[in-house]
């Protein structure tokens, strides 16, 4: 199994070196916006980096953390307009990962019982979707946010 951390993932798409599906989204506060670098079973499912390698939500520093709160409601607003989506989970668990990320994932009025919640991390690998499909909403998220 690949090590996130080694080099760390999430400071080399905040930095440009790793590429996710779409792209950036935005780039903001010291955050970067872009979608899961992973398979996903949601379109739309988009994460929150910050720029700075900062371990967790405790790390970041009161400007980042005021930051934090005003590009996740933007975008999250984005994530309804755009896609259609009823609610938007936010998640920053960072087990993994060592780096701070919040994931905001779309929750839609066809979201399967067991994909809502925290089941979203549980998708099967036939319910991946393509990543032209990723990035597709990627694509419609940032027109939303004026990009």
């Amino acid at each position: 199994m690949v090590d996130p951390n080694d080099p760390c993932l999430a400071c080399g798409i905040a930095a440009g070196r790793i590429a996710t599906p779409g792209g950036i989204i935005l780039r903001d506060g010291g955050f970067t916006v872009h979608a899961l670098a992973d398979p996903t079973p949601l379109a739309g499912w988009l994460v929150v980096t910050s720029d700075r390698h900062a371990r967790a939500l405790y790390d970041l520093d009161a400007a980042e953390a005021a930051a934090l709160g005003r590009v996740t409601a933007r975008v999250m607003g984005a994530q309804r307009e755009a896609l259609g989506a009823e609610h938007v989970y936010a998640f920053a668990i960072g087990d993994v990962l060592r780096h701070f990320h919040l994931h905001l994932v779309p929750r839609y009025a066809g979201t399967p019982a067991r994909l809502r919640g925290r089941g979203c991390f549980e998708g099967r690998p036939e319910e991946m979707l393509p990543e032209s499909e990723v990035a597709s909403a990627v694509v419609k998220v940032r027109a939303a946010l004026g990009g």
